[in-house]
């Protein structure tokens, strides 16, 4: 076993007697310690991954650090700066602060130090501090150092909170202990005694900010393990705020200080030790402070701490919903030192309110309709702690109280409902009354996502409904969904109360009119909770889903036809999605494919509704004005199918609204030009297209024109959404998506969606959307006019695409899409269209790819028409309508058989991968697309 200290020794017994000079003593030091703090490191990763110990592993490389700073504090007095009898005023004392005041470090933290001494620097201190310093970044350390007299000090944490927070942790590390002890005393006395409502309060401030920069979610898929909810630092929190209030010096004191339990304390060790043990695995692998757990690290992380494949679950999805589950219990832990506090006066009600639940103000009588209930100080709260024992109704009724009176539940309840989940089984599960207020809160007018998820972190709702229990920290693996299942669930029964509220009727126009004319407004609320149920299980997540649907419906007391909406909405929630974003809704074909499926327009209204919301409550900027439009004309051509009408006719009356509201936006347009402008574009244009895009096209076209030109290209960037959007107006001709997609890839660009349009006297009108290369808008504006003007040189015959292409090092996927394998798969099929083969590919998204594909169809002499582009994280799916050469559909084998070979020959370095990680069964039938 490696020993640092002996280590330390000798590099310091070895070091030159006559070396006098800082830089020379640094280049003889300096070699010597990175080779002991290397050998430390991996004296530390290799017991970490023998005894699993996060925290044994944090403390290891805080006393290797502490060697470390003594080591070179020796090596500094004993060869630049000797003083054998140093002056009282030349006393000083080496204290660690902050985190690695702690005692605990993983390899890639700072250190923060304070050079404490007894009053003014003196020119030798100054000396020996500064050169301690240049040996530490030399060895490439982060430091974070001051340098004070203990009065000093004092004087800067009264007015400077995270200087307090740094003393509140200072631990000695060598120097006069006198010197220490002094700081100890006088800032316990003279700053800690008293205030400690102010410093809760400024922590709890600095936990908002912190949390809101790093994801007020605990649950987003790629969390940051240090900063982000439910991580390190909350704990860190705790313990400062707990120290602080309740005066101990260590954390194990808190129990005898009856903060916590001693279960509850063991809780709060194994989070430390989890969040420990992952952070410093993190370090090792990646080699730095890395500390958020993205998506090419959680594969890695997992495998380390041991976690492979079970129950449809793979080793990364396990492990992440470990993790979940962790910075749950760190919450709860939030919960019950907020309580504790409360009860000791440490701190006001509105900063608790923020951390136990923002519901509204509302403070009614202390009155309440259940006997086991009353208003405590303007939140529920039980008159006895047996209460559930008696009633373990009362688990339901507990938030359902809440609901109703729409108060917060006070920290005091929670915590005994927490401990209470035992009691709640399958005749609680089945009991009317219970299923009537799980139903109630559901369905509530008031804050139905608050409510259920208050349920789900005290561990109630997973209990009461076991299928929802499966999914809770649940993570899908991919790059698309950002939220763990359970909180996407929560988050879409957000949504849906919003769009009911009107509170986002400026948003979403349609569904908040939509949602005013539904008779089915329990099953929508039913089937939005369920939609996502079956997540993690081997068999088509919407089948299985259905199944238990049809279970848990009556055991809330829907009716058999309430019970048959929710069950069919469940099994089709993906339908409109896909059909919207993937399908040409031009094509009479598609509309008549679709209403044959969806038979009502009640069943129209609530798909409609489920679609939107679950679309918005994937993540925020999944939701556009693109995927607007195209359910909106997915649901209005679907409409007038279903309630008898000509399509036709509606299509045409829509079109003219539509030119109506664009002819309103330009009124310095004569009437001749708006009509032979309107004219040029077909139906598909008119009807897919939002508002502000239609009036942006008609100014460029107009500009175009009027400057002479036939082709021009515009940039613009969508920081909401993350993307770069590339215009192009040309005259059409069979490789001019090629040529577009070609310079894109050039470039490093990839492309995640666009939007195809011919008009009548054969212009292309192409927007293509590219994922964002940089933060700043001038830089990805310079990049976007780089790819326009190789565009424009390849349609003035200037460049060869192709040329372009090849004299670029093949861009590399990026490297979180590296970390996923998605088996590729195509269909080709002729019956979705009554005059287009439709050519559907779906595989792993990498830049070039749409330029690879494009190709491939120009070469194999076929037409594309339209072109749906989409992404899903790291999965691509992109659907082409092609013709041949005389303008009809390809049935020949021959031909199919080619643009199939040629397809796969693509994804041929995918394939492989897959095969190589033994995943073959994937490639010969790969799983259903989920949007």
């Amino acid at each position: 076993m490696f020993d640092a200290a002996a280590a330390l020794a000798k590099v310091l017994d070895n070091l030159d007697r006559e070396v006098r000079e800082p830089t020379a003593l640094r280049a003889i030091l300096v070699p010597e310690l990175k080779a002991v703090i290397e050998r430390g490191h991996k004296a530390a990763e290799a017991q970490l991954l023998k005894d699993r110990d996060g925290f044994a592993c944090a403390q290891a490389i805080s006393t290797l650090t502490d060697g470390v700073v003594r080591a070179i504090y020796d090596a500094v007095v004993w060869r630049l700066y000797p003083n054998d009898n140093p002056s009282t005023g030349e006393q000083f004392t080496v204290v660690a602060t902050g985190g690695y005041g702690r005692g605990t470090m993983a390899p890639g933290s700072d250190i923060d130090l304070l050079f404490l001494l007894p009053y003014k620097q003196t020119a030798w201190s100054e000396s020996v501090v500064e050169a301690m310093l240049y040996v530490l970044w030399d060895l490439k350390v982060k430091v974070g150092h001051a340098t004070r007299s203990v009065e000093e000090c004092l004087r800067e944490s009264r007015s400077d909170i995270t200087i307090r927070t740094s003393i509140l942790e200072a631990r000695y590390l060598f120097g006069s202990r006198q010197l220490f002890e002094e700081l100890v005393t006088r800032f316990d006395s003279e700053l800690v005694l008293g205030t400690a409502h102010e410093f809760v309060e400024a922590k709890l401030r600095e936990r908002d900010a912190r949390v809101s920069k790093a994801g007020s979610s605990r649950y987003l898929v790629e969390p940051n393990v240090k900063d982000g909810k439910g991580g390190l630092r909350d704990l860190n929190t705790l313990f400062w705020i707990a120290k602080y209030t309740y005066r101990v010096r260590d954390q194990a004191e808190l129990v005898h200080a009856g903060l916590f339990t001693p279960d509850e304390y063991k809780l709060f060790e194994r989070c430390e030790e989890f969040l420990w043990r992952v952070r410093c695995h993190m370090h090792f692998v990646t080699k730095r402070a890395e500390e958020r757990l993205s998506f090419g690290l959680q594969p890695r992380i997992a495998e380390r701490l041991g976690y492979g494949p079970r129950g449809g679950l793979s080793g990364v999805e396990r492990f992440m919903k470990a993790y979940f589950r962790i910075a749950k219990d760190v919450g709860d832990l939030t919960a019950i030192v907020c309580a504790e506090l409360e009860a000791r006066h440490a701190k006001r009600t509105p900063v608790l309110d923020r951390w136990i639940g923002r519901f509204r103000d509302r403070f009614r009588a202390t009155a309440i309709e259940a006997e086991d209930f009353w208003i405590d100080h303007g939140r529920v709260n039980l008159r006895a702690e047996d209460a559930f024992e008696r009633d373990p109704v009362n688990l339901i009724r507990l938030f359902w109280l809440a609901d109703r009176h729409n108060l917060p539940i006070h920290p005091d309840a929670k915590r005994v409902a927490s401990r209470s989940l035992r009691l709640i089984g399958p005749s609680l599960r089945t009991d009317e009354e219970a299923n009537r207020l799980f139903l109630d809160i559901l369905t509530s007018k008031n804050s139905p996502e608050l409510v259920l998820r208050q349920m789900n972190e005290a561990g109630v709702l997973g209990r009461f409904i076991p299928d929802f229990g499966r999914i809770v920290a649940m993570m899908q693996f991919n790059m698309y969904h950002h939220f763990t299942v359970d909180e996407h669930l929560l988050r879409s029964i957000g949504a849906l109360a919003a769009i009911e509220s009107g509170r986002v009727e400026e948003a979403y126009p349609l569904v908040s009119r939509l949602i005013h004319s539904i008779t089915n407004r329990r099953a929508l609320y039913v089937t939005i909770l369920l939609h996502d149920i079956a997540k993690g299980r081997p068999e088509d997540h919407s089948i299985a889903g259905a199944a238990i649907a049809e279970k848990l419906s009556p055991r809330f007391g829907l009716s058999q036809a309430e019970t048959e909406m929710v069950s069919w909405l469940v099994e089709h929630h993906l339908l409109m999605s896909m059909t919207a974003q993937s399908r040409d809704l031009s094509d009479p074909k598609t509309i008549e494919r679709f209403a044959a499926i969806v038979q009502s327009l009640e069943r129209l209204k609530l798909l409609t509704i489920l679609t939107v919301a679950d679309i918005t409550a994937v993540g925020p900027g999944v939701w556009t004005a693109w995927k607007a439009t195209l359910i909106r004309t997915l649901y209005d051509e679907t409409e007038v199918r279903l309630s008898g009408g000509h399509s036709e006719i509606a299509r045409t009356d829509r079109v003219r609204l539509i030119q109506i509201a664009l002819r309103e936006k330009l009124p310095d347009w004569s009437a001749e030009a708006f009509d032979a402008y309107a004219a040029r574009h077909n139906q598909a244009y008119w009807l897919k297209v939002e508002g502000v895009r239609q009036f942006k096209d008609a100014n460029f076209i107009r500009g175009v024109e009027e400057s002479g030109r036939t082709s021009a290209t515009d940039v613009e960037t969508d920081p909401v959404r993350g993307v770069t959007e590339i215009t192009v107006y040309s005259p059409d001709h069979p490789r001019l998506l090629a040529i577009i997609t070609g310079a894109c890839a050039a470039a490093g660009g990839n492309i995640v969606d666009a939007q195809i349009f011919t008009t009548s006297d054969g212009f292309a009108l192409d927007s293509i959307y590219v994922s964002r290369a940089f933060d700043r808008d001038e830089d990805e504006l310079r990049r976007g006019k780089r790819i326009t003007a190789a565009i424009e040189r390849a349609l003035k015959g200037e460049i060869r695409i192709a040329d372009l292409v090849a004299d670029k090092h093949p861009a590399a996927a990026s490297p979180r899409a590296k970390t996923f394998l998605v088996p590729p798969d195509m269909a080709i099929d002729n019956a979705l269209s009554s005059r287009e083969t439709v050519i559907e590919v779906t595989g792993l998204d990498r830049p070039g790819l749409l330029y690879e594909l494009t190709t491939a169809f120009s070469r194999l002499s076929l037409n594309i028409t339209s072109a749906h582009i989409a992404t899903f994280g790291e999965r691509a799916v992109d659907v082409f309508y092609v013709t041949d050469l005389i303008g009809t559909r390809v049935t020949q084998p021959d031909r199919l058989a080619a643009i199939r070979a040629a397809v796969m020959e693509i994804f041929a370095g995918d394939v492989a991968a897959l095969k190589a990680e033994g995943l073959e069964a994937l490639v010969a039938a790969p799983p259903p697309r989920e949007a």
